[in-house]
């Protein structure tokens, strides 16, 4: 299994991005995905989480009502629309399912005025 996040960038408080993770040799539609994220030398955070079927979806505190997870099984892609960015939102970040396969390497995101 392979995951390869990118949409990562630089923006300013208060902007936007949209993330990707696209998996090769899985096929995500039979698991739940989540989007984590971690700064240089902590631990993984989890961010939000997607049912199998799109239908449930579940958020940290930290970026409820501003972020968005969504996948599209038929092109194995999970996605997470980033709004309202704030500096603390500034990580790297991974997808996954539940931790359970390498990690890539993450996109980084950078909310910087």
């Amino acid at each position: 299994v392979q995951l390869v996040e990118s949409g990562g960038g630089l923006v300013q408080p208060g902007q936007s991005l949209t993330l990707s993770c696209a998996a090769s040799g899985v096929a995500l539609s039979i698991y739940d995905m989540s989007w984590y994220r971690r700064t240089s030398g902590k631990e993984r955070e989890w961010v939000a989480t997607i049912e199998r079927s799109g239908g449930g979806r579940v958020y940290a505190d930290s970026v409820k009502g501003r972020f968005t997870i969504s996948r599209d099984n038929d092109k194995n892609m999970v996605y997470l629309q980033m709004r309202k960015l704030k500096p603390e939102d500034t990580d790297v970040y991974y997808c996954n399912a539940d931790r359970r396969w390498p990690w890539g390497q993450g996109t980084q995101v950078t909310v910087s005025a």
